[in-house]
């Protein structure tokens, strides 16, 4: 049974920490006769490296050493399954591993690295190596590249069906979307140290959103066993997808603590932020619906150009078209070039974020050519089915999302004429979109220990990246145990706790908060049962199941005076404390959907994670495993997905075509709220995110050398106070029984989507101009 700590809107437990400066990051680690690292960048995008002159740079003040492709450690080769096994995550980069080869395949990669005693000595001595390069031809105009494009294995759906519905359709609306090339740019910059405790052992404090993941991989890289390899992460400061794959900044911190023989610390900069740790790439999406004359679909096509680089990864941007509407006939392709930029990678709802876009595009202008509401055109196609599997979904309150927005926002004093609406030099509209994203749960472990003194503590090997993970794991333990959330210490961020998965794929509060609920459980279950067993214990004789807890005690549920202590049941067994250590595997039958593959290859690195040693004390292996077979069941039952709908207000200067919001709502649908306070941050965290997205944000490139323009935040724009207006979130609050006993859904990525279509499709019914590429930048309003 649910309490009621969980869902309120509690401070969080690290809060006091952050803002009084205490809160230690990644870059704050600062291990005795540490020494730093500067990588040198290539200056070419494409091409060989010729020779390379060190002579200038070893004479510099402070250098120690400087590693190429030439005297570098020796890295294993590549090999996905080889490091899954291994419990490794995915390397943001596969086909080309740091300082291996002189092949340089993109503007900014690592050709070289440069250790000194200071930062300032490292960064200086690196402007000084000399380097040479054959350059070669390079690729990067996706509309040149697209001719030479392919069509990936995996991932076509019913290719060349579509067309000739929609082409015979009454109604037809048939356009192309497109969106930039996007950088994550965390308020935190990726930063490693690291630090060889043996040739055998490895410490590692890295800013990472995966500790498990981040282990396996360098181990994998470095010829390690897993459990040698130790990753700290307690803070990070930001992720968004950037932090979730493992770039070449980490093996080049190992390898360079390797070969001086000391710690390194090696600190991204902003401008290595655009190019060395990935980015949202650039999508030409094609939407083509279809409708009889009373707005019911008949077909959808959706197809997306896009590129990839030195991975296999590319943006997914059909994955809404997969979820959403009803149309009998769904076309979903894509077709990926190849260019010589960084590797592209997940960024905030990826997939979902410029897909829904285009697609909320596509519905404002089917329903403005039908003359229809655009909520009632949504509403009329609606489906509680997902459409590609057949299986309904597993809680479905979006017309529910719809309808409470519309009244919160007013949406039935909204014009359908556009530009209708003017005050001044200002025209105003409103618009509205739909959000979705998958619902997704991993495997998960928790160690709980309760001790005499009232106190508990919580280990897992999770991490929280800003979301409030401290939190919600306290509020579930206080929650079944009755122990005051100041009374319970959490410890996550540390690769040798019990396993936790990756912050990626909003997985990580149903996964966690999963393990942590069948823990307690299992713990006040001992408890009680020490106490009725125990003819001490006022509660001696009574059935465990009529016992509850609160206030560090346990006490009858009818009869409230009579109780028993923790503190008492453990004095009285002679014990200091009692612990548990709880495994629950959710699924076992079912693998993630081919649309989410960053939940897909975190699955399968924590089904591998899970095989391996772990350090003993707080981290040793759980004594107990559990298997969910109602959540495994369910899975073969129904398609998960979380839902939600977007509202914005816009003011056009009608003089200036300068865009800005003004008034933003947005419902959502994702089961229990675990923590009503950091769920709403969440989602305006996200709305703000989406904002930025299709207003302001772009990363540009100088197309003769294909090196990012936009390289500081100085000109690559994102959303500050006065760009924001007040963002109102309701949630719809009802648990999803079918995905855990706890019935929450991540949140940390459907609040971005939706939130781009929203606004444009505000911003065509103040203006009457319809923009389909983003950003919306003045320019394209005038």
């Amino acid at each position: 049974m649910i309490g009621d700590v969980i869902g309120k809107p509690l401070d969080r437990k690290d809060g006091i920490l952050k803002v009084t400066g205490r809160a230690k990051y990644a870059a704050e680690f600062t291990p005795k006769d540490v020494v730093y690292a500067f990588p040198v960048r290539a200056r070419v995008a494409s091409g060989t490296i010729s020779s390379i002159d060190t002579t200038a740079a070893k004479a510099s003040p402070g250098v120690i050493q400087i590693l190429t492709h030439e005297n570098a450690p020796r890295l294993t080769p590549y090999d996905q399954q080889a490091m899954a096994r291994g419990g490794g995550g995915m390397l943001g980069e596969t086909q080309v591993l740091p300082l291996q080869q002189d092949k340089v395949f993109y503007f900014g990669q690592y050709v070289a690295v440069v250790i000194a005693d200071t930062f300032e000595n490292a960064r200086a001595g690196a402007n000084l190596v000399k380097v040479a390069y054959a350059d070669s031809k390079l690729a990067i105009d996706l509309d040149t590249e697209m001719p030479n494009a392919q069509a990936p294995a995996q991932g076509q759906t019913n290719e060349g069906k579509a067309s000739p519905v929609i082409a015979s359709s009454e109604i037809r609306v048939d356009n192309v979307y497109r969106t930039p090339t996007e950088n994550h740019h965390p308020m935190e910059p990726h930063a490693t140290v690291a630090v060889w405790d043996s040739p055998e052992k490895l410490t590692i404090y890295d800013s990472t959103q995966g500790v498990k993941n981040c282990q396996g991989s360098t181990a994998y890289l470095f010829g390690l066993k897993p459990e040698n390899v130790h990753v700290i992460s307690p803070f990070v400061g930001g992720g968004f997808g950037c932090k979730g794959g493992q770039w070449p900044h980490i093996a080049v911190a190992v390898m360079s603590a390797k070969a001086v023989g000391r710690p390194v610390k090696l600190n991204i900069t902003r401008q290595m932020m655009v190019t060395n740790v990935g980015r949202r790439p650039e999508t030409i999406q094609h939407i083509a619906l279809g409708a009889d004359k009373s707005g019911k679909m008949t077909a959808l096509l959706h197809h997306t150009d896009t590129y990839k680089s030195v991975s296999d990864f590319f943006e997914r941007a059909g994955v809404p078209s997969t979820t959403l509407y009803g149309a009998p006939i769904r076309e979903i392709t894509y077709k990926v070039a190849k260019l010589n930029v960084g590797a592209p990678t997940f960024m905030r709802a990826p997939g979902e974020t410029p897909g829904s876009f285009a697609l909320e595009s596509a519905m404002d202008e089917l329903a403005f050519a039908l003359n229809m509401d655009p909520i009632a055109l949504r509403v009329l196609n609606h489906t509680s089915t997902d459409p590609l599997q057949n299986k309904p979904f597993s809680l479905d309150n979006l017309l529910d999302c719809y309808r409470i927005g519309a009244e919160k926002f007013g949406w039935s004093k909204r014009n359908a004429k556009p530009a209708a609406r003017r005050e001044g030099r200002y025209l105003y509209g409103i618009g509205m979109a739909t959000a979705t994203y998958p619902a997704n749960r991993s495997r998960a472990s928790a160690r709980i220990q309760v001790k005499q003194d009232g106190t508990a503590e919580i280990w897992c090997a999770s991490q929280d990246i800003g979301t409030g993970t401290y939190t919600i794991i306290a509020q579930t333990a206080a929650d079944v145990l009755g122990i005051p959330m100041e009374r319970i210490k959490v410890n996550i961020g540390d690769s040798l706790l019990p396993q936790g998965p990756g912050s990626g794929g909003s997985q990580t509060a149903v996964s966690v908060t999963s393990a942590v609920l069948a823990t307690a459980q299992e713990l006040k279950k001992q408890l009680a049962g020490m106490a009725v067993n125990d003819p001490g214990s006022r509660l001696h004789g009574h059935g465990p199941e009529n016992i509850d807890a609160a206030d560090s005690r346990l006490y009858l549920r009818d009869e409230g005076s009579i109780h028993d202590t923790y503190t008492d049941i453990l004095k009285r067994a002679n014990l200091p404390n009692i612990e548990m250590c709880l495994t629950v595997q959710p699924f076992q039958s079912a693998q993630p959907q081919e649309s989410n593959p960053q939940a897909k290859q975190q699955q399968q690195s924590q089904q591998n994670q899970a095989k391996q040693p772990a350090a003993g004390g707080a981290g040793a292996p759980c004594e107990m495993q559990r298997s969910d077979p109602e959540a495994d069941a369910n899975r073969q039952k129904y398609s998960f997905h979380s839902f939600g709908a977007q509202f914005a207000e816009v003011r056009v200067d009608a003089d200036t075509g300068m865009p800005r919001v003004t008034r933003f709502l947005s419902v959502m649908d994702i089961g229990r709220v675990l923590n009503e306070k950091t769920a709403r941050s969440q989602i305006i965290g996200g709305v703000v995110y989406g904002l930025g997205q299709v207003l302001m944000e772009e990363t540009a490139y100088d197309k003769r050398w294909a090196n990012p323009v936009s390289r500081t935040l100085a000109d690559y724009h994102v959303p500050v106070n006065l760009d924001v207006p007040e963002i109102d979130v309701y949630f719809i609050g009802k648990p999803d029984p079918h995905i855990s006993p706890i019935g929450a859904r991540g949140i940390g990525e459907i609040g971005i989507t939706g939130v781009a279509g929203a606004v444009a499709n505000a911003i065509f019914n103040a203006t009457g101009k319809r923009v389909r590429d983003l950003p919306i930048t003045p320019d394209k309003l005038l």
